[in-house]
C-alpha cells in the first residue's frame, strides 16, 4: 500500500461524530465526488510511493482552500497552475495558499517538496459559523468537542508513515500551544517546531515574505 493509498483511505473515513456547538458547520470536501477525484489525482501524482514524510500541521482547512479542494493550503488556482491538475472549481485564490506555493517554488517545486513533506492540520476538517471560517480553538466549547477527533486523526496520520522525530506547526500562537500541550501528553513527536502562519504573513508581514520563506526553508531543511 502506498502513502497515497493510506491518505485517501484516511480522508474517506474522516467524520466528526460528537455534538458540535450550535451554529457550527463542518467543511468536509471528501464527501464531494469532484473534490475527492482531485485528491486522488494530486496524491497519486506526488505520494504514490512508500517513503516516509515529515509532517507540517496547520490549524484546520478554510472555505476557500483545503476546505473545498481537500488538499491542505491548495486552492483551485494553485492546483491547476502549480500542480498541473485541471479542475472545474471556481478559480478563487486563497491567501495562505499564495504564500505556501511561493515557498514550495523556492524550495524546489511541488515534486521535490511533496517528496519530503506532508501537509495536514491539527483538525483535518474545517468549520464555519455564520458563513465565516472558524478555527478549532476559537471557542472552548468547540475545542472540547473536537478533542477525541483530533487525537484520533493525529494517531491515524502517524500510522500512514509520518516521521516522529520532528513536526512543524503552522502558527506560533494558539495552534502551537495546543499542539505542544497535546504532544507533551501523547508523545507523538520528539520535537515540534513552530512556523509563522501563512495567513499572518500575508496579512501583516507581506513586505517580508522573502524573509519568511527563507526562514521556512532553513527550518524545514535544518
Amino acid at each position: 500500500m502506498t502513502f497515497a493509498d493510506r491518505i485517501l483511505i484516511f480522508y474517506r473515513s474522516l467524520a466528526i461524530n460528537g455534538k458540535l456547538p450550535k451554529g457550527v458547520e463542518v467543511l468536509n470536501p471528501y464527501q464531494d465526488d469532484e473534490a475527492f477525484h482531485l485528491c486522488e489525482q494530486f496524491y497519486r501524482k506526488y505520494y504514490n510511493d512508500a517513503k516516509k514524510r515529515k509532517v507540517i500541521l496547520g490549524i484546520n482547512p478554510g472555505r476557500f482552500g483545503g476546505g473545498i479542494t481537500g488538499i491542505p493550503f491548495t486552492d483551485p488556482v494553485k492546483l491547476e497552475q502549480f500542480c498541473g491538475i485541471k479542475n472545474q472549481m471556481q478559480k478563487k485564490a486563497e491567501l495562505s495558499a499564495d504564500y505556501v506555493y511561493r515557498m514550495i517554488e523556492a524550495y524546489g517545486g511541488p515534486k521535490m517538496f511533496y517528496g519530503k513533506y506532508f501537509i495536514n492540520s491539527v483538525s483535518p476538517l474545517g468549520f464555519t459559523h455564520d458563513g465565516k471560517n472558524l478555527n478549532y480553538y476559537d471557542t472552548p466549547e468547540l475545542m472540547s468537542s473536537l478533542e477525541k477527533f483530533i487525537l484520533r486523526s493525529i494517531n491515524q496520520l502517524l500510522e500512514m508513515g509520518i516521521e516522529r522525530e520532528i513536526a512543524f506547526c503552522l502558527g506560533e500562537g494558539d495552534n502551537y500551544k495546543y499542539l505542544s500541550k497535546l504532544n507533551a501528553k501523547e508523545k507523538f513527536f520528539k520535537e515540534i517546531v513552530p512556523l509563522a502562519h501563512p495567513r499572518f504573513i500575508m496579512q501583516y508581514k507581506r513586505k517580508s515574505i522573502d524573509v519568511y520563506i527563507r526562514d521556512y526553508i532553513e527550518k524545514l531543511k535544518g
